[in-house]
């Protein structure tokens, strides 16, 4: 009697135990996942804002505008044909 009841005791504690590892499983589980769609969408952020970058990039870099700059801000021109000098070897 003494053996069966604890058998008994055993499989409820074990029960228990495996009730808790599932009910602590799942909330890893839910955290996990609320975490990994931050990081999703922190990621669609950080794409959008890399195109907007790239495209910035390509705007400053343009070679018409920095013709501009060079003419206005730097006074830069374009050379003669006889100010050009053709080397030959």
């Amino acid at each position: 009697m003494i053996a069966r009841a604890a058998v008994l005791l055993s499989l409820l504690l074990a029960t228990i135990g495996s009730a808790l590892a599932v009910v602590n499983a799942r909330q890893q589980s839910r955290l996990e996942f609320t975490e990994l769609n931050r990081l999703a969408n922190e990621r669609d952020e950080l794409d959008i804002e890399f195109g907007r970058l790239q495209l910035e990039q390509a705007t400053w870099a343009d070679n018409n505008r920095i013709e501009q700059i060079a003419r206005a801000g730097l006074g830069l021109v374009t050379p003669a044909a006889s100010d050009s000098v053709v080397i030959r070897r």
